[in-house]
């Protein structure tokens, strides 16, 4: 169902990995304290920030130090709650093997939620790398790794990247630990599975699969495992590298995953039978599979009665095709088919136009290309400042090509109504998609006129219907056809009338709501 990925990766490389570190000699770790912490400071070329704290325990002073890297630990917990419990039980030590230590330490000392032990070098390292504090003991070859970590994260907000009309104003954030916490805040099921993944061979950050056991597909899963598994790059600073590594076709300028920074969102996802992946130091969460249809909703759609989310979707689609298509049929229209055009407009068009030295082709590319570079101004510019230019700069120019004769009036019209309609898409890469295809299909217009406009559309329907979102197809459930999911695509029918989870992912358990059977 879910398709074969197209890059030919191994799924067992991380695995193999351990195993030929564990077959190593070199990775393993020495009985003696002190050529331990040389190799430690070794391979980190002896930081400033890495601490070493000495110390003896027992009567026979047996050797023991804590080696942790300053600013990434809570050394208020290292000093109370652990050399302070083992002052106060050195005692036990007494006498005792560094087996018997390590037992004691683990059993009756440490106070810690969570300590391992481990005596390959390379899990060692990145614990201490991430934030854990090692216990080492002389005459052991094997290490405690007590889990330390301090880490700096922002507070909860509302998401800056998707505006919140109605529903929950918190948002992901940086911290993974967060965020997933905030998923289980809402789904509050036994079945709710994370699974942890390292990607990056240098960064080795944490990545995580969430999903619904008994509601997911198992094939679903199985691949998204697979694919995940398949990754192989030094860092993945953002979710979006795993999300264009991942995706079904590179090449495609839809996106086939949906990123959000909603937990509402996230949560409503997995309920409807889907995966969402997190990665630690991002705020935004991977939702897949994803559909056309799919990208074109809000959660808000759910929020208001229904009668409200019935009548907001229709103008999403209406403004998806005036996002896509006005530009070039203005263009069309007015180079090639001035017949079609009423005879009243024809005559105000014309006189408006009166003067212009360009083609409307280009016309239309000077303020389409205008306000493209003013829209990537009032982003990368401070906030305040580029809502200011946005808008200023919008009006200022728009009003300054008209007065210089350069652009017609409708001209300036048509591009204001494009802005507009590409601002109501819900998912910004959905719109970024838009703007870029804009430009593809004015250029068939100046080429081709209306014939030109139906052949780019013909191409890219072609291309819809090729393109699968994790083995979903991406156009469903318009082709192929699930009558079912109609109730929840261009209108939304009330929760009474749309008790099944989306046919098209293919959920284990299908039905979402009790509803006394009317749907069984």
């Amino acid at each position: 169902m879910f398709g074969r990925y197209n890059r030919n990766k191994s799924t067992n490389q991380n695995d193999a990995s351990s195993q030929a570190n564990e077959d190593n000699p070199s990775f393993r770790l020495f009985s003696d304290i002190n050529k331990n912490i040389d190799k430690i400071k070794k391979l980190l070329d002896n930081p400033k920030d890495l601490k070493i704290r000495h110390f003896v325990v027992g009567e026979n002073h047996h050797s023991s130090c804590l080696i942790f890297l300053d600013g990434l630990v809570n050394k208020r917990y290292i000093a109370e709650d652990i050399l302070k419990n083992i002052n106060k039980s050195s005692v036990k030590f007494t006498n005792q093997s560094s087996e018997d230590m390590r037992a004691i330490l683990i059993n009756e000392v440490l106070s810690s939620s969570q300590v391992e032990q481990s005596n390959d070098l390379d899990n060692v390292m990145l614990a201490l790398l991430s934030g854990d504090t090692l216990l080492c003991l002389d005459e052991s070859e094997t290490m405690l790794i007590i889990s330390t970590q301090q880490r700096q994260k922002r507070s909860i907000e509302e998401p800056v990247s998707e505006g919140v009309v109605r529903g929950p104003r918190d948002g992901f954030i940086e911290s993974i630990l967060t965020n997933i916490t905030l998923i289980r805040q809402r789904v509050r099921d036994p079945n709710l599975r994370f699974e942890t993944y390292k990607v990056g061979r240098r960064s080795k950050k944490d990545l995580v699969l969430a999903y619904i056991d008994g509601i997911t597909n198992k094939e679903l899963v199985a691949e998204a495992k697979r694919r995940l598994q398949s990754i192989d790059i030094d860092d993945a600073p953002e979710s979006g590298i795993i999300e264009q590594w991942i995706e079904d076709n590179f090449m495609s300028p839809f996106p086939q995953i949906q990123n959000t920074e909603r937990p509402d969102k996230a949560s409503t996802s997995l309920i409807q039978g889907r995966i969402v992946i997190l990665l630690d130091g991002t705020p935004f969460a991977l939702i897949a599979p994803v559909t056309l249809s799919g990208l074109l909703q809000s959660p808000e759609d759910y929020y208001e009665r229904w009668w409200a989310g019935s009548f907001i979707r229709p103008l999403r689609y209406v403004a998806a095709f005036i996002a896509l298509f006005l530009p070039s049929i203005y263009i069309a229209l007015v180079a090639f088919h001035p017949g079609m055009i009423p005879s009243k407009l024809a005559f105000s068009i014309a006189a408006t136009r009166e003067g212009v030295p360009v083609p409307a082709f280009i016309e239309a590319m000077l303020m389409e290309g205008t306000m493209e570079l003013l829209r990537e101004a009032g982003i990368r510019l401070p906030r305040p400042i580029g809502q200011t230019i946005g808008i200023v700069g919008g009006l200022v120019i728009g009003e300054a090509a008209v007065a210089a004769g350069i652009v017609s009036p409708i001209m300036v019209i048509v591009v204001a109504l494009t802005a507009i309609a590409s601002f109501s898409m819900p998912s910004y890469s959905f719109g970024v998609t838009f703007r870029i295809l804009r430009f593809g299909f004015m250029l068939s217009a100046a080429s081709f006129g209306l014939y030109g406009i139906i052949l780019a559309y013909i191409a890219i329907n072609i291309h819809l219907a090729n393109l699968k979102s994790f083995g979903v197809p991406f156009t469903a459930p318009f082709a192929p056809t699930f009558f079912k999911d109609w109730k929840d695509m261009l209108i939304r029918l009330p929760f009474i009338m749309n008790s099944r989870r989306p046919e098209i992912v293919k959920s284990e358990d299908p039905i979402r709501e009790d509803t006394e059977g009317r749907e069984k």
